[in-house]
């Protein structure tokens, strides 16, 4: 079983960035997509980006430019910087691991934005 743990999150005025960082435990596979997205109140949840173990990313047009997701497959971990923040972007960031056997998510961190 695989459990993911968010980090990061916080209070940042429009304009600003934040770093949000994921790091996945127990029986993970070296061959995974992670990635992160998110749930603004009374919207669906929704994608922002995410990164195979191989490198390939994918990312929401509305982050595109923005935002950029990295890993560290040493340590299965997944990074998203988030740099021109706006308000928009206020929500609860929620990491995702999946593999060929797993499909996890993780607990969530508040990302708000001020104007």
């Amino acid at each position: 079983q695989v459990q993911v743990v968010e980090s990061g999150g916080g209070l940042v005025q429009a304009g600003g960035s934040l770093r949000l960082s994921c790091a996945a435990s127990g029986s993970w596979s070296t061959i995974n997509t992670m990635g992160w997205y998110r749930q603004a109140p009374g919207r669906q949840r929704e994608l922002v980006a995410t990164q195979t173990s191989g490198g390939t990313t994918n990312y929401a047009d509305s982050v595109k430019g923005r935002f950029t997701i990295s890993r560290d497959n040493a340590k299965n971990t997944v990074y998203l910087q988030m740099n021109s923040l706006k308000p928009e972007d206020t929500a609860v960031y929620y990491c995702r691991y999946t593999d060929y056997r797993n499909a996890v998510w993780g607990q969530g961190t508040q990302v708000t934005v001020s104007s």
